[in-house]
């Protein structure tokens, strides 16, 4: 009886508890910040965050007492109630057993047989856990014992029951799910670079026979292999988990996947490669009769055939293009996200692990736009270790590595600007237009003929101690204020042309006045401009940047300030022309793939083709095939000869005008 009361008492305790959280069960857990709330509905700022492992629900700390109750945790404790006080009824009735028949327990005989059933007793389904049947006095009978046994252990099997599907349902939240295979597979692959370092990762006795300078050395060469590794799978993580659960388990469109994760498939296969020649110079460097200890020597021919040729143009290209959308592309993931609902529940799925958990689509899309500034840090690191003649290769991989950067930094720059240029031309008010001080008229469309190098806001004074606010757009040969009006942009109308040429500019500071900056133009009469920045930094950084654009800036004669109906003619059909060559370009680069697809669906030949049989590639089944290569031939003379007549319809161009 005590221990019956004792147990009750738990229960209670328990209950007691578990209502102090609302029926949860909190622990504190680490959170990516994608993980969103399943109170608010908001993201964590901070990662710290609760989590219940009954119902899996994740909250803030401040939302703990504004979260619905656990329903399962409610449930568990309500049936753990229930079966300690049918406990308590059993024991006080058992006493009347041997006093009373069998009939008198059960009634009759088609209620005993549902309630006993027929099949045997089981023993490993006592009353360990609720009430234990050698402590109940009193049972004289072996029927009666039997059947109490029965009946006590059908109301624990059914809670084992519910146990077990509570325990089956966490389970199948945080087991698994179609991307564990491809987890797995990166568990596999990262064997090989799981040691902290190479000096780690061989036996002391191999290492002991090495010098300091090559032991350095080869730790620096084991972090590039193992930070190549977790590029690798970042990439794949973002290919195989989210790029495929948003297509198909959210069902988002391919425009928005495309710019979530631009050209992810050609970022994966370059580094593919580039991690598959790091591996095989580390099994050529594997010792005769070891697994484990290596060195890896010659890496300087590598690095330069990586970072030089064809690839580096190629890596030039899809880091400049995802690194210059990187925040659009977390813009829209942002966007999407806090609208659709099953992106928000697949998120919360997929970083339940901790692989996941630290990988979110955000975080994945910045570590991808940092690795191309690594590499120049992890080769300075190699060479400084290095000595004889591998340092000449070293020098220029790293050479070329700076380069490489250096030319993403600007191609990255140049469209971001241009980015910015079609957002200012989305505001700008399509009827803007103003006169300039040589005469004619300055519209809108002029902006685009021309190139952005800064942009940002200043104070315009005018006559007296007037201010205007003003948004200023430094071009490639004119500066030009713009004004916000209703809610449009438009050319700023004030005491003086709002458009001002770069030509012979002069750009001179205001004697004790830290913030503010003269522009004096080279017009009749000159014209003089006051202008004041935020700070003093700022004021800084427009004067050396308007001084080197006006030192650069190209003359009239070349670039006129307002192009004619002519030269207008000329550059929008030389921009559909390099349109279509991209658009052709980009033809060619398909169907070269779907050739040499169907080469080796065919099985095709290991000799290599004839120069015959290479065109029977490029042909169709068609009665026009015969001429092909002849039009083809002529195309390419006529291409050769295109700069003579681009230059023939410039010069009847200006004839007309």
């Amino acid at each position: 009886m005590l221990t019956v009361l004792c147990l009750q008492n738990k229960d209670k305790e328990r209950l007691k508890e578990s209502r102090s959280n609302n029926g949860h069960l909190f622990t504190s857990i680490t959170v990516c910040s994608t993980t969103l709330c399943s109170s608010c509905n908001r993201s964590f700022t901070s990662k710290e965050a609760l989590s219940c492992p009954a119902c899996n629900a994740t909250i803030h700390n401040r939302c703990r007492d504004s979260l619905a109750s656990c329903a399962k945790m409610k449930q568990r404790v309500r049936q753990s109630v229930h079966l300690s006080d049918l406990s308590v009824c059993l024991y006080l009735s058992v006493s009347n057993l041997s006093e009373r028949p069998s009939s008198a327990i059960y009634p009759s005989d088609s209620l005993r047989q549902s309630l006993l059933g027929s099949r045997r007793v089981r023993s490993g389904l006592g009353l360990a856990k609720s009430v234990s049947t050698n402590n109940i006095a009193g049972l004289r009978g072996a029927e009666e014992s039997v059947g109490l046994r029965r009946i006590l252990s059908q109301s624990t099997e059914s809670l084992n029951f519910r146990s077990r599907t509570w325990s089956m349902e966490s389970l199948t939240d945080d087991g698994e799910w179609w991307w564990s295979p491809l987890l797995e597979e990166l568990k596999l692959q990262g064997s090989c670079v799981q040691s902290d370092s190479w000096s780690s990762s061989v036996d002391q006795s191999y290492l002991q026979t090495l010098h300091r300078d090559l032991i350095r050395q080869q730790d620096v060469i084991y972090e590039l292999i193992q930070t190549e590794f977790h590029h690798v799978r970042t990439l794949r993580i973002m290919e195989g988990v989210y790029r495929r659960g948003l297509q198909e388990e959210v069902r988002v469109e391919s425009s928005l996947l495309h710019s979530v994760f631009p050209c992810l498939d050609r970022l994966l296969e370059l580094h593919n490669h580039f991690l598959s020649e790091l591996l095989r110079k580390r099994q050529e460097g594997l010792i005769e009769g070891s697994n484990n200890n290596y060195t890896i020597r010659g890496l300087g021919e590598l690095l330069v055939t990586q970072f030089s040729g064809q690839r580096a143009e190629d890596m030039k290209k899809v880091y400049s293009e995802f690194c210059s959308r990187h925040p659009k592309a977390v813009k829209i993931y942002k966007d999407v996200l806090s609208r659709d609902r099953r992106l928000q529940q697949f998120i919360r799925r997929v970083c339940r692990g901790p692989l996941l958990r630290r990988h979110g689509v955000q975080e994945c899309i910045l570590l991808v736009t940092q690795r191309i500034t690594k590499y120049p840090v992890l080769l300075q690191r190699i060479l400084d270790h290095t000595k004889g003649n591998d340092r000449e290769p070293l020098s220029r991989a790293l050479a070329l590595m700076k380069d490489l950067v250096s030319s993403v930094d600007q191609e990255v720059l140049e469209l971001s600007r241009c980015g910015r240029l079609q957002e200012v031309m989305a505001r700008l008010d399509p009827r803007a237009q103003t006169e300039v001080q040589d005469g004619g008229v300055f519209i809108g469309g002029e902006l685009l003929r021309r190139k952005l190098l800064h942009d940002g806001a200043l104070m315009w004074k005018l006559q007296g101690s007037r201010m205007k606010d003003v948004q200023v757009l430094l071009m490639s040969d004119i500066l030009v204020f713009l004004q916000e009006k209703d809610q449009k942009l438009t050319f700023a109308s004030l005491d003086k042309s709002p458009v001002v040429s770069l030509t012979n500019l002069i750009v001179r500071d205001i004697a004790n006045q830290e913030r503010g900056l003269y522009l004096i133009s080279n017009s009749t009469p000159p014209v003089m401009y006051e202008l004041h920045a935020a700070s003093k930094d700022e004021r800084r950084t427009w004067m050396s940047r308007i001084q080197e654009a006006a030192h650069s800036c190209p003359s009239r004669d070349e670039f006129p300030l307002i192009e004619t109906e002519g030269g207008a003619l000329v550059r929008r059909l030389r921009a559909e022309i390099q349109q279509k060559d991209r658009e052709v370009m980009e033809l060619l680069e398909e169907r070269g793939t779907l050739i040499s697809d169907l080469w080796d669906a065919s099985g095709g030949s290991k000799e290599p083709l004839s120069p015959a049989s290479n065109r029977k590639l490029f042909r169709v089944d068609s009665s026009h095939a015969a001429r092909a290569e002849t039009i083809l031939l002529s195309s390419i003379s006529e291409g050769q000869n295109g700069n003579q007549l681009q230059g023939l319809a410039l010069t009847q161009v200006k004839g007309r005008d």
